[in-house]
């Protein structure tokens, strides 16, 4: 019966899904073979936890981290592995002392952390202003209520909030709190237990003017339900650390078979927060990419196009490694070749494929039908849209087609460890990890190989219409980042 069903679903994969190629079987059933058999992806971010431990862009771990992947891509064989060496402003917590309460003389000390760029030193004790969720109406419908005062945001969406509210990122929020006046901002996590939350608060990677910090839900909701019966006042003292360093993504390519001109880029940022050893984010989709490569070197495989496999550094800091290759992209003027990029952050066991771009349907669920022959719990699903705040969006807004695996799950109750201190090896899950290289080794190699690609890289105007069509326009805005004249 098995065999019959792998049958129907080989027939389904060439017949349905036209865009297949005959030899794809074959070759997809290797990449299913070797990564079953031969993957390094769990061991080796095993290994990079316990011998290089976080990964902050800029430290000395961010160094071995980079050195890490260099040398484990040239010990897979490759012999075009290079560094992209990139200026960052690398930032650092220092100190930090935050204590709340309605009697100005007699603060109390609250659990927190530092967000992400905030300033060298700051120094306030202001009152604080519950700014509800922190969107842009939050302040508009109370005029002057966070001027000169300290926001306390919820950094998802309170409960009761009015349907279809959405939220933003939390430095999408420091922003708005910072353009309305505030003088600092206390981010309320949205995980139970008390769990801290770093990251940045900045959009465009650079320091901010006002401290941000994030307290526990449990501390925050409390606070802001205190604040509805009483003024309560904030004292924000710390110190931290910036300036210019080096960093480096690292690179490795397979030059394509007959159309080495088209280049298909395929991601996942390696660095990493400093509260913990980032296993979850991002070392399961980081090392994915780094087991991917290992299978197509194993495999010997060239598809047409070329391949480019990078491990991008800075990301948690405001994109800065995908930044910089597309700015050197567009400066050596082969922008214009990049005709997918693929990430992968926090991607773990994924069900199907996702893109921006609808176009790709039959080309997507062509590849997933022969994956979905290797084992079906693997439902080939699609999905198509939109979002920021990962490596792709910088190739996004150069209208480059950008996708990689979806559906699934992360491994054993990660959610709350996000940019956490819990967020350590034991959260990852080997069979998990091994499902999104296979997976997504097929993926590659077929959007590579493909006869043609009909999701375009979009001239200007046209991503300039598919952004707003995604409802993208408001948070680029937010972030400096809306190029375009209305």
């Amino acid at each position: 019966m098995r065999n019959y069903m792998l049958l129907i679903l080989l027939i389904v994969s060439t017949v349905v899904y036209g865009q297949a190629k005959p030899e794809w079987n074959s070759i997809f059933s290797a990449i299913n073979s070797e990564v079953q058999n031969n993957s390094k992806a769990y061991t080796s971010l095993k290994t990079a936890t316990e011998t290089v431990g976080h990964r902050l862009t800029g430290s000395a771990n961010g160094k071995k981290a980079e050195e890490f992947a260099y040398n484990l891509l040239k010990s897979y064989g490759f012999k075009d592995v290079r560094y992209q060496p990139f200026e960052v402003e690398s930032w650092s917590r220092g100190t930090l002392n935050v204590l709340v309460g309605s009697d100005q003389n007699q603060l109390q000390p609250i659990k927190s952390v530092t967000l992400a760029h905030s300033p060298v030193n700051a120094s306030v004790k202001l009152e604080l202003a519950d700014m509800g969720n922190g969107l842009e109406e939050d302040y508009t419908s109370n005029p002057g209520k966070v001027t000169g005062k300290i926001a306390l945001v919820y950094l998802g969406v309170l409960p009761g909030s009015k349907p279809g509210t959405k939220s933003l990122h939390r430095s999408e929020k420091t922003a708005l709190a910072t353009k309305y006046g505030a003088k600092g901002i206390i981010i309320i996590n949205t995980a139970d237990g008390g769990i801290l939350l770093t990251g940045t608060a900045s959009v465009t990677g650079k320091l901010i003017p006002i401290p941000a910090v994030c307290i526990g839900k449990e501390d925050g909701l409390q606070l802001k339900q205190a604040i509805g019966t009483k003024n309560h006042f904030a004292s924000i003292q710390m110190t931290n650390f910036s300036g210019l360093i080096k960093a480096r993504n690292v690179i490795a390519t397979i030059k394509g078979k007959s159309i080495p001109k088209e280049k298909v880029v395929v991601g996942g940022h390696l660095d990493s927060w400093d509260l913990a050893t980032g296993a979850i984010d991002n070392g399961i989709g980081s090392f994915a990419v780094i087991d991917m490569a290992r299978t197509f070197q194993a495999l010997k495989l060239q598809p047409a196009r070329t391949v480019e496999f990078i491990l991008f550094m800075g990301e948690e800091e405001g994109l800065l490694g995908s930044r910089a290759y597309v700015d050197a992209a567009i400066k050596n003027k082969s922008i214009d070749q990049l005709r997918y990029m693929l990430n992968y952050d926090m991607t773990n066991d994924p069900k199907g494929y996702s893109t921006t771009a609808e176009e790709s349907k039959e080309l997507f669920q062509s590849i997933g039908a022969i994956a979905q022959t290797f084992d079906t719990s693997y439902k080939n699903t699609f999905r198509a849209g939109a979002g920021l705040h990962s490596d792709h969006q910088p190739f996004m807004l150069q209208g480059v087609p950008t996708g990689g695996g979806a559906g699934g799950t992360l491994p054993n109750n990660a959610g709350p460890c996000y940019h956490a201190d819990c967020d350590n090896f034991k959260l990852v899950d080997e069979k998990g990890i091994k499902n999104t290289v296979r997976f997504s080794a097929m993926l590659l190699y077929g959007i590579a190989d493909a006869k043609e690609i009909k999701a375009k890289h979009f001239t200007d105007e046209e991503t300039k219409v598919f952004l707003l069509k995604n409802n993208l326009k408001e948070p680029l805005q937010i972030a400096g980042e809306w190029r375009w004249k209305d």
